[in-house]
């Protein structure tokens, strides 16, 4: 294809994706259900390009951004609180996933080794952080459980390529007799080699990227460093034999738990907007990108001659096996914190709470990128390719069931009008530290009007939480915001009505807009909002 043509198949891309999810969002559909299904039926068309998936480009290229984009808006704190949790999801779940769907499919695909067998239970065992994060967001589940849905998809694809890895090297050991025999110290010792040296070089990264980019004063400098530190943590340590998914989730965490210490608001803000757009973009277009690849994954699998019956039954079979290791998993978990050691009786793990976590095991890019990677020597090749495309869209279209099941099982949403309360007490504590700051600074030189108005600025959140005025009658600090957000959007509307009678210049207009942009951000925080 011409450059132009390839360029031309690019904006079409993004601008299908944009309108896809925009149009699903709109519709309260799940966005990846939609442009897998769009893109499937493309895939189809007459003149529409093969698509075939390169994994190392998914793996290099789309993974490590994915992973940094959602590490830097995850809690280090909340994933430090519940590292319990996660750990048994994301090393736990994936290695009993690895046994029973490996065996499952050992004994239900014609034709295939153990090793394959294993090596497609690796494929499929990691749930994807792009779509669970985008349905917990939507559903409004208990924060507890956010977090470690988060932190599992996060982590897990690190014991699921260590894996993989594993399954690969015994699938070309038993096609080469000269190669060395694999043995569970291998696996054992490689494992521990990723996870090591990952979160050792993600640790370096992150510290050096923190002192570089706090001697930064220029947001379009640090952002631009920002662009490229998943890169900088995902090659290296992979190329040292670490997982570099681990390296690219802790300079990812490091670095947004180090933020307001290193950046400048104006660094944050720009930061924050450019890895959501990119989060956006990158994350619907896989999704889309699976959809286009149907095509090109059925030519492989005709090749190898299973009947349509036989391969539903297969597929069903797969299905059913993944959901059932998940659920049977939780379940085993759910006992361990409600009858095992008083430690983990305390944090309180029910029933619902496991319940909720089995249907949350969508799987996403890293499933379709890490089935490529099987040699060409491993046995049903294709047709565990079209597997692997089965239990992406099977289980996207199961987790179209977790709100029902959300809705049966009644977990509590979370209290946002106590967050809202936490996020003005925490203000309001941290605005006293100020006016204490200010009545240390304050001299006679200056102007008394000036620190009048810091004074009246730094006292009013808190004076209205300890009056809040008449019962039933609406509180001084929401008054505000509800009354100073009308304000903004008539200063908006006043400031393009001076724009377009062109009595400013557009530096001027530009200046003051941002300036009203940021007062709106900040009467917006803490506030509930729509994923």
């Amino acid at each position: 294809m011409d450059p132009v043509g390839t360029i031309v198949w690019i904006v079409s891309f993004v601008a299908v994706t944009v309108a896809v999810s925009g149009l699903a969002g709109r519709a309260g559909v799940s966005a990846p259900i939609v442009l897998v299904i769009v893109g499937a039926v493309v895939s189809f068309i007459p003149g529409v390009p093969t698509i075939e998936v390169e994994p190392d480009l998914i793996l290099y290229g789309l993974l490590p951004p994915l992973l940094y984009a959602a590490a830097i808006r995850t809690s280090f704190a909340d994933v430090r609180a519940r590292r319990d949790g996660i750990l048994l999801l994301s090393v736990g779940l994936v290695a009993f996933t690895v046994v029973t769907v490996g065996l499952t499919a050992w004994l239900v695909v014609p034709a295939i080794s153990l090793a394959a067998a294993f090596a497609f239970g690796a494929v499929v065992a990691p749930t994807d952080a792009v779509a669970v994060t985008a349905i917990a967001g939507r559903l409004k589940l208990p924060r507890r459980l956010v977090t470690v849905l988060e932190g599992e998809s996060l982590l897990n694809d690190a014991t699921a390529l260590v894996a993989l890895n594993a399954a690969i090297a015994a699938i070309i050991g038993a096609s080469n007799p000269n190669a060395q025999p694999l043995t569970p110290w291998n696996i054992i010792l490689e494992f521990v080699i990723a996870i090591v040296v990952g979160v050792g070089f993600g640790f370096v990264v992150g510290f050096v990227q923190a002192m570089i980019r706090k001697r930064l004063h220029s947001p379009v400098l640090d952002t631009s460093l920002s662009l490229i530190t998943p890169f900088v943590a995902f090659i290296p340590a992979q190329l040292l034999h670490g997982s570099g998914v681990l390296a690219v989730v802790v300079a990812g965490l490091y670095l947004g738990f180090r933020a307001p210490v290193i950046q400048t608001a104006e660094a944050r803000i720009a930061e924050s907007l450019n890895w959501r757009t990119i989060q956006f973009l990158l994350e619907n277009a896989v999704f889309l990108f699976i959809g286009l690849s149907l095509f090109s994954i059925l030519q492989g699998m005709m090749i190898g001659g299973e009947s349509i019956g036989q391969t539903i039954l297969i597929c069903v079979v797969i299905l059913f096996a993944i959901f059932l290791s998940r659920f049977a998993w939780m379940m085993l978990t759910t006992s361990i914190y409600r009858f095992g050691p008083q430690w983990l009786r305390n944090r309180g793990w029910s029933w619902r709470n496991g319940i909720a976590v089995s249907f949350a095991g969508i799987r996403g890019v890293v499933t379709l990128a890490a089935v490529f990677l099987l040699p060409p020597e491993t046995p049903g090749r294709s047709f565990l390719q079209f597997l692997a495309f089965v239990v992406v869209v099977g289980t996207l279209l199961g987790g179209a069931l977790l709100p029902f099941v959300i809705r049966r099982l009644r977990l509590p949403p979370p209290d946002f009008s106590q967050e809202q309360t936490e996020v003005h007490l925490l203000m309001a504590e941290a605005q006293n530290i100020g006016l204490e700051k200010l009545e240390a600074e304050v001299t006679d030189a200056i102007d008394q009007r000036v620190v009048d108005r810091l004074r009246i600025n730094a006292t009013f959140l808190s004076d209205s939480l300890e009056n809040p005025g008449p019962e039933g009658a609406e509180p001084p600090y929401k008054a505000y915001a509800r009354l100073r957000r009308i304000m903004i959007a008539a200063e908006r509307d006043a400031v393009l009505t001076a724009r377009s009678e062109g009595r400013y210049q557009e530096r001027a207009v530009k200046a003051v807009l941002a300036k009203i942009d940021v007062e709106e951000t900040e009467l917006n925080l803490g506030r509930p909002r729509a994923e």
